[in-house]
């Protein structure tokens, strides 16, 4: 039988995800069954870094690409900070009061992150991440918090019709509300799918407005809608106030209807205690240990990039660089199908190899294709730049000796399984056990409020020494975030975490999280004085190295934005203490040049999806075994769930790998099945609403 050799390029979230499936994958299709890994074959994974994966194979940085759990110093035990991806939205796979089938098209979650968090036994580590319900801001010189805001007390906007007595979420609300078909929240994903393609502007809009009823929204951009309909107050307000500048650029606005709807208050979330960094190693560990039951030849190259790829004479033919000099070819290989498992930016790198020279008779060059290239512009590269910091006392919490003026209001319990076996050892009542099992993951910001939910199930009191014990066990605070229009913009708190009880605590902060324009304030404080540019940006690899530490300038100007926004504006820098460690991670550099992507406007983007992951697809004549995955090009744009997803469906569609989950109501990309039903709500709502009055016709009368 003929060795088959599989090559992944890129160890991060997709190709770690599409190694391991590989492998564990079963195929139900005869047909494809001779795709299937099988003793002999060899499996290649190529790492342009050296993630730290296991004793065996340790590296530079934390594993998991734009994810990097970074832990104070450098102990995994002790107290760690997400410099990259930090959470997701879980998915809870057994029926429950609220969602008696959760592999309906309506239960929340990101269904595969979690079946693979559950599969690699790593359930044990997850925990609430959950967001404060009454945010601190620092805008436009002034402290609030969210709780604060009415029509006495607006925030510092003069927003069209009283826009600054709400929240500043309000104004993506107001604009979701241009394009009404059916409630919100009950949107499917396959609803959202036929919403990026035949969502309109359904309400009538006056003569002043740029946009009309009857807009497709895939050929609008989100930053010109919001401009639009809310002016520059109402926009400034949104875009300062929601913390994320990608959020309000000119992406594809139908996506950023969704998008948005992400972000509110309140939202729970779930990471791993051991830093979200631990799941990536699962995946590593599980791949070496499959394909040696499986008598697969695993084969993992760090320091080591795809250089250029081609298709002939059904081989994927490639040539790689070492980390050392990676411009240059050090060699070339060949396998029977490749996944390059990178973002955008890395792979019109690769690209570039070959853009200037004509194929080999029976050579396909792939990536330069014109309609390839076409579609690998649809998303939008989008900056990011994290910070963080340990002290060793959490001088922004509300309830230590010397509050600052304004604390971060993160104070919070939630029972979970560990908090119900801890209550089990203090012998609680059996009422109470049976209550608190119904309110499980629910996040409460006060001990009052959770008592309170507890005895209005089981109409007893608990006694003060029990209320006492719960507070104890059930304490789990929520990370924020506070929000600023400073270039730190959003502050997140993980404060003391550690695995292990430390006899002196260590409590961590995201110090600046930020994207977009502010990326570039951050970069140049990065030299510090006396120093001239050595490495050209271009070649400045650094989030492959692993957080870099902070220079002494750059963490004045941190102490001096963290002091505006929790002692108030031209406090000095000094009430913020000196951090312990300080390091960051410049998401802006290679090879990644981006935190996260989003769809750009003027595209199909359920057929980018479908197409881009085979990209010989667009090309007429040719069928190449090149595959793209990653989260880049996904329906869950800047989640872990994205690269899954795709990797999950090339799987499925192209090696007759059984989906992982139930995919029935939760496709993993955009089907190409889906149906015009959007469209015709939305074509009878434009009937009932009246003519179409565009701008241009309105003007003319």
């Amino acid at each position: 039988m003929t060795q088959k050799t599989y090559s992944i390029f890129g160890a991060g979230a997709a190709g770690l995800y599409t190694a391991w499936r590989l492998l564990n994958g079963q195929c139900k299709k005869s047909k494809l069954a001779s795709k299937q890994l099988k003793k002999g074959d060899v499996l290649e994974l190529y790492d342009w870094g050296r993630y730290d994966f296991s004793k065996r194979h340790q590296g530079t940085r934390a594993a998991g690409a734009r994810v990097c759990t970074w832990h104070y110093n450098n102990d995994k035990t002790d107290s760690y900070v997400e410099l990259g991806g930090m959470r997701y939205s879980y998915w809870n796979s057994a029926p429950t009061k609220e969602f008696p089938d959760p592999n309906n098209g309506l239960a929340p979650g990101h269904r595969v992150v979690s079946a693979v968090i559950s599969m690699l036994g790593l359930e044990k580590y997850s925990v609430p991440f959950n967001v404060t319900n009454n945010q601190l801001f620092y805008l436009r010189s002034r402290n609030f918090y969210l709780n604060n805001i009415g029509s006495n007390t607006p925030a510092p906007y003069t927003v069209n019709n009283f826009g600054a007595s709400t929240t500043p979420d309000q104004g993506f609300t107001t604009v979701q509300d241009l394009a009404t078909t059916k409630p919100w929240d009950q949107f499917t994903r396959r609803d959202w799918c036929r919403f990026y393609q035949n969502g309109r502007i359904t309400a009538q809009l006056p003569a002043a407005s740029v946009f009309q009823q009857g807009d497709y929204l895939k050929d609008i951009g989100y930053w010109n809608l919001l401009y639009d309909q809310l002016g520059a107050e109402g926009f400034d307000y949104a875009a300062d106030g929601n913390g994320y500048s990608s959020n309000v650029i000119n992406t594809h606005a139908g996506v950023s209807f969704n998008i948005n709807n992400e972000f509110a208050p309140g939202s729970q979330y779930r990471t791993l205690s051991i830093g979200y960094s631990g799941m990536f190693n699962g995946l590593f560990d599980e791949i070496v240990k499959l394909a040696k039951a499986k008598g697969v030849e695993f084969r993992y190259h760090p320091d080591t990039r795809l250089h250029s790829i081609l298709w002939k004479a059904g081989k994927a033919l490639f040539t790689y660089a070492e980390r050392s000099n990676p411009n240059i070819a050090a060699g070339s290989r060949e396998a029977d199908a490749a996944w390059m498992a990178m973002p955008r930016a890395a792979i019109d790198l690769v690209a570039q190899a070959t853009r200037f020279r004509a194929p080999a008779q029976g050579e396909v060059d792939v990536l330069n294709h014109e309609k390839v290239n076409l579609y690998l512009e649809s998303t939008i590269m989008q900056p990011s730049y994290k910070v963080g910091m340990f002290f060793d006392q959490p001088w922004w919490a509300p309830d230590i000796a010397s509050p600052a003026p304004y604390p971060a209001q993160i104070v919070g319990y939630t029972i979970t399984p560990q908090t119900i076996a801890a209550l089990r050892t203090l012998k609680f009542p059996a009422a109470t056990m049976k209550a608190i099992q119904t309110l499980i993951d629910v996040p409460y910001t006060s001990v009052e409020e959770m008592v309170g939910a507890i005895e209005n199930i089981t109409e007893q009191a608990l006694s003060i020494a029990q209320t006492k014990q719960l507070a104890v066990v059930s304490r789990n605070n929520t990370i924020g975030p506070s929000v600023s229009n400073s270039p730190i913009r959003m502050v997140v708190y993980f404060g003391n975490n550690a695995i292990e009880p430390k006899r002196k605590p260590i409590y961590g902060i995201l110090a600046s999280y930020d994207d977009e324009d502010n990326t570039a304030f951050w970069q140049e404080l990065e030299l510090g004085p006396k120093h001239q540019r050595e490495i050209p940006i271009s070649q400045d690899t650094q989030p492959l190295e692993g957080p870099r530490k902070v220079p002494k300038r750059m963490v004045k100007m941190l102490r001096k934005m963290l002091a505006e926004l929790h002692f108030g504006p031209n406090s000095d820098y000094t009430a913020v203490p000196e951090p312990l460690e300080a390091a960051y991670m410049d998401w802006s550099l290679p090879p990644f040049n981006a935190g996260y992507h989003e769809w750009a406007p003027h595209f199909d983007v359920g057929d980018v999806q479908r197409k881009i992951r085979k990209p010989s697809q667009l090309i007429q004549g040719a069928d190449a075994d090149i595959f793209i995955v990653g989260e880049a090009y996904s329906n869950d744009q800047a989640w872990v769930e994205g690269a899954y997803c795709t990797s999950e469906s090339v799987l499925n569609d192209f090696f007759g790998i059984e989906p992982i989950i139930d995919d029935r109501e939760y496709p993993f990309i955009c089907p190409e099945a889906a149906s015009d039903e959007t469209s015709e709500e939305l074509e009878k709502l434009l009937r009932k609403a009246g003519p179409r009055r565009d701008a241009e016709e309105s003007e003319a009368v």
